[in-house]
C-alpha cells in the first residue's frame, strides 16, 4: 500500500491534497519520496518562517527535547519565560497567552475583550465587529468570527455575536457602531486578508478602526496570525499602519514550525483573564517556545525585516513583468498575484509539477516564501512560475 493509500483509508479528508509525498527539506528546498526537488514559495501557510530543518533552530529544538518537553501549566519553565520576555518586550505589550494555533489565539482574543467589557459595564456589551471576507480560524466560535458565508454551513447554530461590515468602508463602520451601540467589546481585523485573498486593508480605514473604538473604549483585535513574525517587513503588520491594537494574534511562523498560538495584551486588559478562566494543555510547550526562541533572534536581527522588505519588492517588481501578471498585492513576503487568463489553481499544479510550492488565495496565486529565502533561489522559483505563466 503507497503512503497516499495508507493516509487516506486512516485520515479523514478535510484537505484537498496533491499527489506528493514530501519527505525530507533542506534550506528552501524539499525533497519528495520519490527524490524530487521543490523550491519552497509557500512555508508550509506562512509557518516554516526559516525554511526546513535550519540548523540553529533544528539544534534548539532537538536539545530542548532531550532536556524536557513538556511539564503542564502547573509549573514554569525558563525557555518560555526567556519567550515571552523577547516578545513583549520587542512588541511593547504587556503580557501574553500561549496556545497551539490561530484558531486558539483568536479564541482567546474573543474572550479576553468580551470579559474587558463585562468588568466595565456588565452583561450585553458582547457584540465583536468583523469585516467581511475575513478570515479567524476553524474552530466554532472563529468560524462565525469570520466574514465569509461560504463557512457558515452545516455546523448549526453557529456562536453569536459577531457582526459583519464591509472593509476598507468607513461610513459603514461608524454605522455598524452606532446601530449596536453600547452592545460591541471589540473591532477584530486582519491587516491584510490573507485567506480572503491577500488583501491590505486602507490605511484611513484601519486608523478610523483605531480612533472610533477608542472614543467608545471599544477594543481593537488584530488578527496577525499570518502577517505578524515579519512575513510584511515588519514584526507586526499593524506597525505599517501606524497603530498599536490592543490586542493582537500570533501563530504560523512564530516557532518555525512547531505548533504555537499567542494572544498578546497591552496593559488595558492584559490582567482581564484570572486563574482558572482560560486554558490550553499544550500552550507554551517548551519545545515550541525554544523554537520560537530561535525564530525571534533571527527576525528580530538588525537588517532582517529589512531584508524581507527588500526580497518582497523584488518579486513584485519582477512578477509585474510577466503578461501574464494583472497585478501584485500584499506586504512583504505575502504576495498575491492577479492573473490575466489563467486559474490559480491550475497553475498551483503546474509549478508541483516543475518543482516549485505555491499556494492560492480565492482566484489569486499566493506566495508566502521563507523570510530567509535567497535571491538566487527566488530567481530559480521566479523562472519555473515564469515558464508556466508564458505558456
Amino acid at each position: 500500500m503507497s503512503t497516499i493509500e495508507k493516509f487516506n483509508e486512516h485520515i479523514m479528508p478535510t484537505y484537498g491534497r496533491f499527489d506528493v509525498v514530501l519527505d525530507s527539506g533542506k534550506k528552501r528546498t524539499a525533497v519528495d519520496e520519490n527524490g524530487k526537488k521543490y523550491i519552497d514559495f509557500g512555508s508550509g501557510i506562512g509557518t516554516n518562517s526559516l525554511g526546513f530543518c535550519d540548523n540553529e533552530w533544528a539544534e534548539a529544538v532537538s536539545k530542548q527535547a532531550h532536556s524536557i518537553q513538556h511539564t503542564s501549566n502547573y509549573y514554569y519553565t525558563k525557555v518560555s519565560a526567556d519567550f515571552a520576555q523577547t516578545l513583549t518586550e520587542s512588541t511593547g505589550y504587556s503580557k501574553i497567552f500561549f496556545g497551539n494555533s490561530g484558531a486558539e489565539a483568536n479564541e482567546c482574543a474573543i474572550k479576553l475583550a468580551r470579559k474587558y467589557s463585562y468588568d466595565k459595564y456588565g452583561k450585553g456589551r458582547h457584540n465583536i465587529i468583523t469585516l467581511l471576507n475575513s478570515f479567524h480560524g476553524r474552530t466554532l466560535c472563529t468560524l462565525s468570527a469570520t466574514g465569509q458565508d461560504s463557512f457558515h454551513n452545516y455546523f448549526f447554530p453557529f456562536v453569536e455575536g459577531f457582526i459583519n461590515t464591509p472593509a476598507n468602508d468607513i461610513d459603514a463602520l461608524v454605522k455598524a457602531l452606532d446601530d449596536n451601540k453600547d452592545t460591541v467589546c471589540a473591532v477584530m481585523f486582519e491587516c491584510v486578508q490573507g485567506e480572503g485573498g491577500v488583501i491590505p486593508l486602507d490605511k484611513d480605514f484601519v486608523k478610523a478602526i483605531a480612533d472610533e473604538c477608542e472614543k467608545r473604549d471599544i477594543l481593537t483585535i488584530c488578527d496577525e496570525v499570518q502577517t505578524g513574525v515579519g512575513r510584511t517587513g515588519k514584526f507586526l503588520a499593524c506597525e505599517h499602519y501606524g497603530i498599536k491594537p490592543d490586542i493582537v494574534t500570533l501563530a504560523k511562523g512564530l516557532a518555525g514550525g512547531i505548533p504555537i498560538g499567542v494572544c498578546m495584551a497591552n496593559e488595558k486588559c492584559c490582567d482581564v483573564l484570572s486563574k482558572g478562566m482560560h486554558g490550553s494543555t499544550f500552550g507554551g510547550n517548551p519545545i515550541s517556545c525554544a523554537g520560537g526562541n530561535v525564530v525571534l533572534k533571527r527576525v528580530l536581527a538588525d537588517g532582517f525585516l529589512d531584508e524581507v522588505a527588500q526580497k518582497g519588492e523584488y518579486i513584485k517588481t519582477e512578477l509585474c513583468k510577466i503578461n501574464e501578471v494583472d497585478g501584485v498585492d500584499g506586504l512583504g513576503l505575502m504576495l498575491g498575484i492577479r492573473l490575466k487568463t489563467k486559474t490559480a489553481a491550475d497553475v498551483c499544479k503546474e509549478c508541483l509539477d516543475n518543482g516549485l510550492l505555491v499556494l492560492t488565495a480565492k482566484e489569486k496565486l499566493r506566495l508566502l516564501p521563507p523570510l530567509n529565502i535567497t535571491k538566487d533561489e527566488i530567481d530559480k522559483g521566479l523562472s519555473i512560475l515564469k515558464n508556466i505563466l508564458d505558456e
